[in-house]
């Protein structure tokens, strides 16, 4: 998929962006850290032109997503640029460079673009004196820096087509079998679609190989010809303004009821359609500017649904697999791109899988309530150690003598300097005999210093026949005991840890509202940025009366009214035209109102009377609450021309001649929506 301007793409741009000179700088945005947007305006006009470096350049229709915060490239361009009128725009040489010059003389700034390799944009000053630089480098001994001066005699100059000579030494030095293709764009500044286009229109193959379909002594005359052609469409094309073609690819894809529908992918963008394209789809632009940017809008829209995608998960609606892959053997899978759908397309052609999304709402919310899941088993997790602490500590206290003793049978042993595997075999026998002490040793952790007891409750069992002292009783529990401490510090430890554990329970009850107020704000971001819009739509085109209080009559009239003196000022002057009609209240302190009228016939009273109730509704009548009445007269009877000795104040003009008045009405109006269709759609409709 081609994704960056050719040389050729270049010349066909900046000679249709000349439109854009003399247009101001209202504002410059930045939509990722290489992809820039400029606004541009002047009268009644408007563009916004979009810069990616080592990509392209156009102007867009479209309303990109642009990033809240402003980078420090776009401060600085803003800084020096607002305001700036373009002056001129050029290709340097014949390199996929674009200079933009904003301003005049010393207070002229440039911006510099470069379309090759990784790319750049440069803001010098007038003096090509770098101030701000997109990705500083060094090329040999050329610093692109900030204060060092940009060198623009390194780009190459336009030297024609190549002689017979030249392609000859070219021919000579390559390979036997090498693409003849392949061989020449190096050396050529056309690209490789045009080369490739003379060369078929020139009788050569698509894969025509040196020594393989090319002859050096009998197919240089008719190489030679076919690149003076590529000159002159590189000519051609710095002329005059080209068409814009997208060249698309046919794919099939199934759909449920077993039929199948044609997908079209935009797969190139070229001003021409070339020989090698001429059997493909191609979808066709009044101009090769509007054909990029439709090129390159799709391709962001799925570049963002894509990224939207990577962050799904997709589960098997008929369960009877649990594909996660690409592709499954013995199927061929159809990814419709926009639909969020997977459809996979049995060998037999009896069965459709669906593929359904998971989307990043559940998976928020799984985080959630896995958030408070973990808080709850915390809680729990402390309510059974402070339980088992005080169970332990209360055994160790009914059992001191028993643990005492057990206590220091051990350091004994440990003191004769007996082995550990002895004294391990001495606890045995000590058991097999009987021993008490013995008997309730169940291991021995020397490595540590432990020695782990089972302990019961000993009134527990001398009150057995006791049903309640017996329900009472605490359970059998195996416990480490420490060999440095006695039963009653061994108990005390017990307790301690069984207090630690009450104050966390007590933090963490306390921490618990922070903690879900936390997650569900992540939870609630991340919900708001699944809901983004993640497709890129055309910009609505903003007509010129907008600007205006406007409505549109019962019989299709424009009528358009100023929200100021100034606006009242601009109508009469500049948008009232010969047949128009002229509408008051009358009263002062109200909007002039014009009906246009561009057939010249006569207006029909019920939009004279609409009009007439807009002149009254934005006057001081509404504020006011007074019923008056307005009056109407012809575009020529209104002019700026005040008699002798007086003066007219902004938005204030003279009637001469016969005022019609219209009837009295309600200050009374409403809203309505207006939609506007594209015009594929216009034919269903």
């Amino acid at each position: 998929m081609k994704i960056r301007f050719s040389t050729y793409d270049l010349i066909c741009s900046v000679t249709e962006l000349q439109k854009l000179i003399g247009m101001r700088v209202a504002q410059v945005y930045d939509i990722d850290h290489k992809t820039y947007l400029i606004k541009l305006q002047r009268t009644e006009e408007k563009a916004i032109l979009l810069l990616e470096s080592g990509n392209r350049i156009h102007t867009t229709a479209f309303e990109w997503p642009k990033n809240v915060a402003p980078s420090g490239f776009s401060m600085k361009m803003r800084k020096h640029l607002k305001n700036k009128r373009l002056e001129s725009m050029r290709q340097l040489g014949m390199d996929r460079i674009v200079d933009l010059q904003f301003g005049s003389g010393e207070v002229a700034y440039h911006i510099i673009l470069e379309l090759y390799d990784r790319g750049n944009i440069i803001l010098t000053d007038c003096d090509l004196t770098i101030i701000n630089i997109l990705r500083p480098h060094t090329e040999g001994e050329l610093n692109y820096t900030v204060r060092e001066k940009y060198p623009v005699g390194r780009a190459h100059e336009q030297s024609g087509a190549p002689s017979e000579e030249k392609l000859k030494d070219i021919l000579s030095s390559a390979k036997v079998g090498e693409g003849l293709k392949k061989i020449l764009n190096p050396h050529l500044e056309y690209g490789p679609a045009i080369i490739d286009h003379v060369l078929l229109k020139a009788g050569f193959s698509s894969n025509c190989k040196l020594g393989k379909g090319f002859s050096l002594s009998e197919d240089l005359p008719k190489l030679c010809a076919a690149l003076d052609e590529a000159e002159q469409l590189m000519i051609q094309a710095a002329q005059q303004a080209s068409k814009g073609y997208i060249i698309q690819k046919r794919e099939k894809r199934p759909l449920q009821d077993g039929t199948e529908e044609d997908l079209f992918s935009n797969q190139e963008f070229h001003p021409m359609v070339f020989l090698q394209h001429c059997n493909q789809p191609c979808k066709e632009f009044d101009s090769f500017d509007m054909a990029v940017d439709e090129f390159f809008s799709n391709l962001e829209g799925q570049k963002i649904d894509m990224k939207t995608l990577q962050q799904l998960h997709w589960r098997c609606v008929a369960n009877r697999c649990a594909v996660s892959c690409m592709c499954t053997t013995g199927c061929e899978w159809r990814f419709h791109l926009r639909q969020k759908v997977r459809l996979i397309l049995w060998q037999d052609g009896t069965s459709y899988w669906v593929l359904e999304q998971e989307g990043l709402e559940r998976e928020a919310m799984k985080k959630l309530a896995n958030v408070r899941k973990d808080h709850d088993l915390r809680l729990v997790a402390l309510e059974r150690t402070q339980e088992s602490d005080k169970q332990k500590a209360e055994l160790i206290t009914r059992n001191q003598q028993l643990v005492d003793n057990a206590v220091l049978a051990v350091r004994s042993a440990l003191a004769n300097q007996m082995a550990w595997s002895d004294i391990q075999n001495l606890v045995k026998e000590a058991q097999e005999r009987g021993d008490p002490v013995a008997s309730c040793i169940k291991g021995l952790k020397l490595e540590v210093n432990h020695v782990t007891l089972m302990l019961t409750d000993p009134y527990a069992e001398d009150d057995s026949s006791d049903e309640d002292t017996a329900i009472q009783g605490l359970k059998p529990t195996l416990i480490d005991i420490d060999l440095d401490l006695t039963a009653f510090a061994n108990a005390r430890k017990y307790y301690d840890q069984k207090r630690n554990a009450a104050k966390k329970q007590q933090k963490t009850l306390e921490s618990q509202g922070k903690a879900l107020k936390s997650a569900e704000r992540k939870t609630k971001q991340t919900l708001k940025d699944v809901q983004t819009m993640s497709n890129i739509n055309k910009a609505r085109k903003v007509y010129w009366f907008e600007k205006f209080f406007w409505f549109i009559s019962s019989e299709n009239y424009l009528v358009i009214g100023g929200r100021d003196q100034i606006q009242n000022e601009l109508i009469v002057k500049r948008y009232m035209k010969t047949g128009d009609i002229y509408v008051h209240a009358d009263i002062s302190g109200a909007s002039s109102v014009v009906i246009r009228n561009p057939s010249g016939e006569p207006v029909p009273p019920k939009t004279l009377n609409e009009a007439g109730i807009m002149a009254i509704s934005y006057s001081v009548a509404w504020e006011a609450k007074v019923v008056t009445s307005a009056w109407w007269v012809q575009s020529d009877q209104v002019s700026k021309t005040a008699p002798t000795g007086e003066y007219l104040t902004t938005g204030s003009f003279m009637v001469r001649g016969k005022k019609n008045y219209l009837p009295p009405c309600h200050l009374i109006m409403g809203f309505s929506f207006l939609f506007k269709l594209e015009d594929g759609s216009i034919s269903r409709y």
